[in-house]
């Protein structure tokens, strides 16, 4: 697993690349959670995401954003982290401009970030969004989404309370022209905690791979 250091809005960042040998392989970015709460590039959700979507033939990046780690600058809002979001994205795109598919994951905050980094990024066919705080964040921006995903959040999720998270996934399948996929996991947390990690990572290889064997957005 290589270490990488490169460039951000802000100074280096910081993450951890993991390429296939194949040159047209997809690429896809894990965004963290909320710096400001212990979130990292190593957090369990993140990690294994990473690790996920490697598996299914990605090639990966995963990164701290400003302030977290060796990853220079500090928090700045969510504004600052969508640059970085941003840059990791030019960065990842600049060693696999073969790419056919182009995804991003986010968790918590991330997947705030993540979803963000859609509405500027056209080229991004797919996202993953694991417990997205839709009661913490607005997320009208999504108007209209651009590409379809999957939200997959946890029954007992206290940090993020599933019926916002319910509300969200409701006003995204008014939109045309995409398929928002929602998937709520009986009894988890916010973080997946075990027995639910398994769930979150089955979850989402399942629908990763079957939107790759279709030709829709």
């Amino acid at each position: 697993m290589p270490e990488v250091i490169f460039p951000g809005p802000e100074g280096r960042l910081e993450g951890r690349y993991h390429p296939q040998r194949e040159k047209d392989a997809p690429i896809a970015i894990v965004l963290h959670p909320h710096p400001q709460f212990g979130g990292t590039m190593n957090n369990k959700v993140v990690y294994n995401l990473h690790y996920a979507f490697y598996s299914m033939g990605f090639t990966v990046l995963r990164f701290n954003f400003r302030g977290v780690g060796r990853s220079q600058g500090e928090y700045d809002q969510g504004v600052g982290e969508l640059s970085d979001a941003a840059s990791a994205l030019d960065y990842l795109q600049s060693m696999n401009n073969n790419s056919k598919h182009c995804w991003v994951a986010g968790f918590s905050f991330g997947a705030w970030i993540g979803m963000q980094l859609l509405m500027r990024r056209p080229e991004i066919t797919g996202f993953v969004s694991v417990s997205p705080p839709a009661n913490m964040y607005d997320f009208s921006f999504l108007a209209p989404c651009p590409a379809s995903g999957l939200i997959i959040n946890g029954s007992a999720d206290r940090v993020a309370p599933p019926a916002d998270t319910t509300a969200l996934v409701g006003k995204l399948h008014e939109q045309q022209g995409i398929t928002i996929t929602h998937e709520e996991v009986e009894g988890a947390d916010h973080f997946f905690k075990e027995p639910h990690m398994e769930t979150l990572i089955d979850t989402t290889t399942t629908y990763v791979k079957r939107r790759l064997t279709e030709t829709t957005r």
